[in-house]
């Protein structure tokens, strides 16, 4: 790949060979809703500012939070104050956040009452800066619980602040609904107050340096493109495990448990980023239709299937990092006799003729012995030994891919061990993001907010792909949320229940991790 090793004098935009649309970042008002929440306290406006000290932001931007707190412009901006330095992303400079303030503002109100709805027009009007064709950009952040969200879409739709009135957009967190038909509701309603191209679905995981990463690794490299299908590869393992437990939302995992929260967009998504095909250019909808072409090959599991090659697990009392920690029924919000699943492992299946017969192993959960996100191809065994008899049996070749903490790519070989008679010996090749390229990592939110303003939808979930998700995890919740059997307890800071384990041993397999 040939690069003009000119570029602009931002980390997000550059000039390649690859197209990439011209963008000048004009003039918005980013309207947060829920702007005093500890989403907008810990990732968004923190976030904000650190793009602002690094020049990230277009002349011209302000922030008006809405929620229903009371306090003025300047009650917000002391809170907000306290929070970016709280949140230690980046050396805390006074001057830059003197300048950063006078960009954020605040508007008191409730999803429920009109007026404050007609509040928050004059509101934007009064600060929004105008673009060079003499339109107002306008971003809706949902930062709201979810079920507040419909009410909301609704509002801004009846009081012309959706499609139609100015240049919109609108942000969506997850969950995107708890079910296909919710879903399914969910995007009736934002697709009737907003064009497709104006909705934003953030799944912050797609947004990590290593997941975008894994297209340019696969398709610009022979050595690997060439072996990446079901005549080389064993298995595909994907293990997304946190040291951490529910961290006080009870409430809200009570609700969702663990394939709502993580299985049904992360890991799905990492799924159709691994077995995707090379998507015809470098454009939004090229590389989302190759994703929803994988997640609509998976093989939907029925409730036989659910019982035989799906595992949950909840976790109890145990030690992690040399600390005791308490179980999930002990948790604020749970209920003492929850049945809710804080750990999955399952093996699927991408029905596809690049992928048949290849069983794709998915592993989540929480209070896990660390966290650790990653992908790992397993290669096939060689059919015969090296040395007849003489020689130890080959491990298989294995490729990591790792996302978080530590952002790098191993590939595990072999090689003759010195002076040895015939004595093999497992290597690791190693590349590291931060010690290659001398970069820091930045938060999701930076490059997520990035790509809203330039309106890139490459990262966002499509309306097609959260149904299509929806559609294979719902027969695994359906068959457990009906079923009378206790989930399995698995001690805190163990890797889950001994079920998950067995599920790839008695194939003659086991789970790898870096």
């Amino acid at each position: 790949m040939l690069c003009d090793e000119t570029t602009v004098d931002s980390q997000y935009l550059q000039t390649c060979d690859i197209p990439v649309r011209e963008v000048r970042l004009e003039p918005l008002t980013l309207v947060i809703f829920g702007g005093a929440g500890d989403l907008s306290r810990g990732k968004l406006v923190p976030s904000l500012y650190n793009l602002f000290t690094e020049n990230e932001l277009p002349q011209g931007f302000s922030i008006l939070a809405f929620d229903r707190l009371e306090m003025d412009d300047g009650g917000y901006r002391l809170l907000m104050e306290q929070a970016v330095k709280k949140s230690g992303m980046s050396p805390f400079d006074a001057n830059k956040w003197r300048e950063f303030g006078r960009r954020l503002f605040y508007a008191q109100g409730y999803f429920e009452t009109d007026a404050d709805f007609e509040g928050l027009k004059r509101r934007i009007a009064e600060i929004a800066t105008e673009t060079s064709d003499g339109t107002k950009t306008v971003v809706y952040y949902m930062a709201v619980p979810p079920h507040t969200v419909p009410l909301g879409i609704e509002k801004l739709k009846s009081h012309g602040l959706a499609k139609g009135s100015r240049d919109t957009k609108i942000v969506m967190e997850k969950p995107f609904g708890e079910d296909r038909k919710s879903a399914s509701e969910l995007n009736r309603i934002l697709t009737g107050a907003f064009d497709d191209n104006q909705i934003y679905r953030i799944d912050h995981y797609l947004a990590k340096e290593p997941v975008e990463n894994i297209i340019f690794f696969r398709f610009s490299n022979t050595i690997f493109e060439d072996v990446w299908d079901r005549r080389y590869v064993d298995n595909v393992q994907i293990t997304v495990a946190e040291d951490i437990g529910i961290e006080h939302r009870g409430a809200f995992y009570e609700k969702a448990g663990v394939v709502r929260d993580i299985i049904q967009n992360h890991m799905l998504q990492l799924v159709a980023l691994m077995a995707m095909e090379a998507p015809v250019g470098f454009t939004p909808d090229f590389i989302r239709d190759e994703k929803v072409r994988i997640i609509r090959s998976m093989r939907v599991p029925d409730g036989e299937y659910v019982d035989r090659f799906v595992v949950a697990g909840q976790y109890g009392e145990g030690m992690v990092g040399g600390k005791e920690a308490e179980g999930y029924r002990q948790e604020p919000d749970v209920s003492p006799l929850s049945n809710v699943p804080t750990f999955f492992a399952a093996k699927l299946y991408v029905d596809n003729p690049r992928w048949a017969g290849v069983p794709f192993y998915l592993r989540a959960g929480k209070r896990l012995p660390r966290r650790v996100t990653e992908i790992c191809l397993q290669f096939r065994r060689l059919p015969l030994r090296l040395f007849g008899r003489t020689c130890d049996v080959l491990e298989p070749n294995v490729l990591f891919l790792t996302i978080q903490p530590d952002e790098r790519i191993s590939l595990r070989f072999h090689v003759k061990y010195p002076y040895r008679t015939n004595q093999l010996y497992q290597a690791r090749m190693d590349f590291g993001y931060r010690e290659t390229f001398k970069t820091e990592t930045h938060l999701p939110y930076e490059r997520l907010l990035v790509d809203v303003m330039k309106g890139d939808l490459t990262l966002f979930v499509r309306e097609d792909a959260i149904e299509e998700m929806w559609s294979i995890v719902d027969p695994i919740n359906e068959r457990w949320e009906s079923r009378p059997s206790k989930v399995p307890i698995y001690a805190s800071g163990t890797w889950g229940p001994a079920e998950a384990d067995a599920l790839l041993e008695k194939e003659g397999r086991k789970w790898l991790t870096t």
